[in-house]
């Protein structure tokens, strides 16, 4: 099972689960910047979107990824 933390580095979280950036592209946060992953973890590029409850997002987060990965649509990097 996928949990991502708030803490995650987008750097990493972008690696690791490519399909993040599309999830979180629709919520406004920006993850890639000149074809790069953005500085910063997640966290941190919530709250500058002023995303109130940043857990509730990582849960969101989460689950798209748990779905995305029982449905056989995840690409996931080690």
């Amino acid at each position: 099972m996928i949990e991502i933390d708030p803490k995650i580095a987008i750097e990493d979280l972008v690696e690791k689960y490519p399909a993040a950036v599309k999830f979180l592209s629709k919520r406004g946060i920006v993850c890639i910047v000149c074809g790069e992953p953005a500085w910063g973890t997640l966290e941190e590029m919530a709250r500058e979107k002023n995303v109130e409850d940043i857990e509730e997002l990582a849960a969101e987060l989460s689950e798209f990824l748990n779905e995305a990965q029982q449905k056989g649509e995840l690409e996931r990097r080690l």
